[in-house]
């Protein structure tokens, strides 16, 4: 009764092993594969006379079930949720068709607009300082604008 009852305790220290394991090398499956270890240990405080073989088989059932609900299920929605949004750390794309007013007036082509707490480079036609700008593009850090309609 005392190796059953510390035997689910074995489950839960290899989750937690492989979910270590997945933070330090990053890949997804140990996470899942810890996480099936996890749920033999709660099989077992559930049902605590399961011989070893039985524990073996529900684990690696647990473990492909658990890969192949984020391979099937899980894995789609992100790389569609992550697609959604390709301009994700692209900030300054983020700003086209913003509009911001200008903290420097465009001279020869050069100013700077307010954005948010910060400053941005805008070039655009030559406009005075308080003039609304849309913004067109980016080329680098500086952003293409021209005079709010």
């Amino acid at each position: 009764m005392v190796q059953q009852i510390t035997m689910h305790y074995l489950w839960w220290i290899l989750a937690l092993v492989l979910i270590g394991l997945e933070v330090a090398i990053p890949g997804y499956f140990m996470l899942w594969i810890g996480i099936a270890a996890a749920a033999t240990g709660l099989l077992l405080l559930v049902a605590p006379s399961l011989s070893l073989l039985a524990q073996a088989v529900a684990f690696a059932l647990l473990a492909f079930a658990s890969c192949a609900v984020y391979w099937y299920g899980l894995r789609p929605r992100l790389q569609r949720h992550a697609a959604g949004d390709e301009r994700l750390n692209r900030r300054g794309e983020q700003m086209i068709g913003q509009r911001y007013v200008l903290v420097e007036p465009i001279v020869n082509g050069r100013g700077k607009a307010q954005v948010g707490d910060g400053q941005w480079l805008v070039s655009g036609p030559d406009l005075p300082l308080g003039s609304t700008v849309e913004v067109l593009g980016v080329e680098g850090t500086t952003l293409k604008v021209r005079p709010a309609a």
